[in-house]
């Protein structure tokens, strides 16, 4: 029997008033947020967990097979609380509608350091379409935001 080692840290409780870069990844890498309707729909879920778990969402980016992230939270924000629950949400729905599996296990993040730069961790997860060659300007990636942020930077 094998173990999957779990890629969060195992000292830090991910819980108060941290930024997140998250990267969550479609099973087997399928490009299943091609369809806008997966899109909106996981979008909506995204907004009950954050609200639920006192997470603002900065910036997100759908590419086809995976999901980038920006996230801060409060004093008594979780965040292993929040992606379960936003998991839950979208997995559950998209289960329903295809009978089959949503995200891979886990995610990634990155915990933000006090010099890093929020704007300039937005622009990285907003040009993810444009170094995918996907669209040349950021702005025109439809899965992208929120898009207020994005004419703002």
């Amino acid at each position: 029997m094998t173990f999957r080692k779990s890629p969060r840290l195992p000292q830090f409780e991910y819980r108060g008033t941290y930024a997140y870069s998250v990267t969550l990844v479609t099973t087997l890498r399928r490009p299943l947020f091609t369809d806008t309707a997966l899109v909106a729909g996981s979008l909506h879920h995204l907004g009950i967990a954050a609200g639920k778990y006192g997470f603002d969402v900065i910036a997100y980016c759908f590419m086809p097979d995976h999901l980038h992230l920006l996230v801060t939270g409060d004093e008594w924000s979780s965040l292993n609380d929040f992606m379960r629950h936003f998991k839950q949400l979208t997995g559950y729905y998209y289960k329903q509608e295809t009978g089959e599996k949503l995200w891979q296990t886990s995610y990634w993040d990155r915990i933000a350091r006090a010099e890093d730069d929020l704007e300039d961790v937005a622009r990285y997860i907003w040009g993810n379409p444009v170094r995918a060659g996907l669209v040349t300007d950021y702005r025109d990636y439809a899965a992208s935001g929120p898009r207020p942020m994005l004419e703002l930077i």
